[in-house]
């Protein structure tokens, strides 16, 4: 509680994880606004960082940790940890499950953009030429910069600038705190390609940036949905829906504050598929109509809309519930904070509340686009 202050007061502005009043949307709206232009930036530094959180070294922890009572830092790290009856002595590391880890990891991490701001400052010809961005959530990172570098000597172009002046900053920054960076998964990508970043796919189709939901994020949502419905096979509908909607809820409300319309629609389509296999096996001797009726209801125009019925007491109506549908839940851009914004800033306390109320009225500025262009969900007024 004491440190959690100091440590969001010397954060790097574009960082969000772990940190009060900042979210994954936040990350994300970020790259957003640093890809989206015609004239932004094209190339895309994306960083994986070996075990940050196993590897912290506490040395360097002990001297930059802001605190008076170095020796209850100390206790910390050094406590170790219980497995499997077995004590394990703790070397390096942050505590795992600990409440401070997250704050530690934040300190450990930040003071990058500080680094790069030769690259990153518009103030300068080098910045303006390079505009390099650098955007953080928890250890997961990336690195943009513009085509334009090739009038930044001695790089010919932002390939080579990432490649040759920036990766080594970064490499050299982490080092410094016994972190390394995975070879395989540090990769120099183009906008074009498009990269994965927090469960979501940042692509750039012409002069039209999108981000949607990542291939890796829907596979994993649909494993897990698949392995409920076939580990439930004896289980009534009801219950069956129980289990569904938080999972299929969490991960919807995720993704949407970005192109996800589409996805939304084939995943219940998938959805769909499943239950109905599920309803065929319970009862295979019976036909397609008579399945469609006991588990299929109609609400508005939809017709295919699973449903499970709870016996109420004796002369009580059933009562329905209804499956989730991804595809009803609308698509609104998230506000993003302002980089500056502190929460323990009582300068910031009137920002703050205005943000909450707008958080929960879902105001945005303007529509967002599907993938062919078209207006994923209307404007409206709150």
């Amino acid at each position: 509680m004491a440190l959690d202050p100091v440590a969001e007061t010397r954060a790097d502005p574009d960082s969000y994880g772990f940190r009060k009043a900042r979210c994954c949307a936040d990350a994300i709206e970020q790259c957003h606004n640093a890809l989206c232009r015609r004239g932004s930036t094209q190339w895309i530094l994306e960083g994986d960082i070996q075990a940050c959180f196993d590897k912290i070294n506490h040395d360097w922890l002990m001297r930059n940790v802001p605190m008076g009572e170095k020796h209850i830092l100390r206790s910390w790290l050094k406590a170790g940890y219980l497995y499997e009856g077995a004590f394990n002595n703790t070397f390096e590391g942050t505590p795992q499950g600990g409440i401070i880890s997250p704050t530690l990891a934040n300190i450990t991490l930040d003071g990058l953009e500080q680094r790069l701001e030769p690259w990153i400052s518009r103030k300068t010809r080098k910045g303006c030429r390079a505009k390099v961005n650098y955007i953080r959530y928890a250890d997961d990172w990336v690195i943009t910069c513009s085509s334009a570098v090739r009038h930044v000597a001695p790089c010919t172009n932002a390939k080579e600038l990432l490649e040759r002046e920036i990766l080594p900053v970064v490499t050299a920054f982490f080092a410094e705190r016994g972190l390394t960076l995975s070879p395989e998964k540090t990769v120099i990508t183009h906008i074009s390609e498009g990269f994965d970043f927090l469960g979501q796919n940042v692509r750039k189709y012409g002069n039209k940036q999108i981000t949607k939901p990542s291939k890796k994020s829907v596979h994993t949502v649909l494993e897990k949905i698949r392995t409920t419905i076939k580990g439930n096979k004896a289980t009534s509908a009801c219950n069956l829906i129980y289990l569904l909607n938080p999972i299929i809820t969490g991960w919807v409300n995720y993704h949407r504050h970005i192109c996800s319309k589409k996805t939304f629609v084939q995943i219940d389509s998938a959805i769909f598929k499943c239950l109905w296999q599920w309803a065929k096996r319970r009862h295979h001797d019976k036909n397609r109509h008579w399945i469609a009726d006991k588990y299929f209801g109609v609400i508005g125009n939809r017709r295919w809309w699973f449903f499970g019925e709870t016996r109420g007491a004796k002369g009580e109506q059933k009562t329905r519930n209804w499956i989730k549908h991804a595809a009803e839940t609308p698509i609104v851009r998230h506000i993003k904070i302002r980089r500056d914004a502190n929460p323990y800033d009582p300068a910031f306390a009137e920002y703050f509340a205005e943000r909450k109320v707008q958080l929960k009225l879902g105001r945005r500025a303007k529509p967002i686009l599907d993938y062919d262009g078209t207006i994923a969900m209307p404007l409206y007024s709150s």
